[in-house]
Formats: structure tokens, sequence, C-alpha cells
């Protein structure tokens, strides 16, 4: 990748049409449905039992667990954060202040083969949680079995939306020849 002038990456990024407001939904909406089971686990790291009976809950009470959970929720998060680079200009122009490689045009690929491998592995970790209520939950009170089953429903959407705003990202980046073929 060569290193393009910060005139010269604006101008690439303001050549891409803007992406659909649907697109930025999807984008946002993404943080928001992995928030439910983090903020769940942060709990869990904070002490409290979340629905957990208390002899299961001792497990959770180790060091290891702990940091465990806050970094599967903070790593979680900051993952969905990056669909909204698909839709900003941010993913289109490395930010200046990134050592290295600030300043220089994200070339489309680089963007959408991570997104588009990390849509069809989501979509496929969390496609049973749809039935978290079949399956025995014996370590946990009926509340939290119903609480937790709640809070990661959402999660179910991740890939779909993920993927939704990936193709929405290709498709605004394919090359002019390959737009001109299809149309």
């Amino acid at each position: 990748m060569t290193r393009m002038s910060t005139l010269d990456a604006a101008t690439a990024a303001d050549s891409v049409a803007p992406p659909p407001r649907w697109a930025i939904w999807a984008a946002h909406l993404t943080t928001l449905v992995v928030l439910p089971s983090g903020l769940w686990r942060i709990a869990l790291v904070l002490g409290y039992p979340a629905g957990y009976l208390d002899e299961s809950f001792a497990d959770f009470e180790t060091p290891g667990a702990k940091v465990w959970m806050l970094t599967l929720s903070v790593v979680s998060e900051l993952l969905a954060f990056l669909t909204i680079g698909l839709v900003r200009p941010w993913g289109e122009v490395v930010p200046g202040w990134i050592p290295l490689i600030g300043g220089r045009a994200v070339r489309p690929m680089v963007a959408v083969v991570p997104a588009a491998v990390g849509a069809v592995a989501l979509t496929v970790m969390w496609a049973n949680i749809p039935w978290w209520w079949t399956y025995p939950h014996n370590d946990m009170t009926d509340t939290g079995d119903l609480v937790v089953g709640i809070l990661y429903q959402p999660l179910v959407l991740w890939g779909p939306l993920l993927a939704a705003v990936t193709v929405s990202y290709y498709r605004r980046h394919r090359s002019p020849r390959s737009r001109s073929i299809e149309s």
C-alpha cells in the first residue's frame, strides 16, 4: 500500500457514494446487540451472581474468570464497533493519529474480507441462541435462565447485521469497471 497524502486520501474517500441510511442504522445497531450480554458478564465480574446458583457462581469468583469475562465483554464491543467503520470515513482512510499507516486509503478488500469472515463466524456461533431455553441450565435459577436467555438473544442479529453492512460497503467501493459491467 503506498502512502497517500491526506488530500489524496480525502479525495479517494469523497469519490465513494455515501452509505445508505439503513446501513448506518445497521452498523450502529450492531454495537447495541452486543451490549446486553456484555453488561451481564460485567455484573458477574462485579460479584453479582446474575442468575447463577451460589455454588455455581463460585467458579466466576476467580481472578482468571473475571479477567476473561471482562476481556470478552470489551473485545466483543470493540469488534462490534468496527462495523461502524464500514459506514464512516475512517473505514475509507485510516485516521491520521494511527502510527505508520495514518492517512492511507483503506483497500476495500482489507475491510471486506475480515468483515465477511466475521459475519459468517458470528452467524454460525450464535445460531443456537434462539433455542437457549431448550437446553438444561442446572447451574442457574429459573429466573436467571430466563433473563440470561433474553440478554443473549440479540446476538443472533450480530452476524446478519455485519453481513448486510459489509455488502453495502463492498458495493459502494467496488471498482468503477465492475460497476459499469453490472449496469
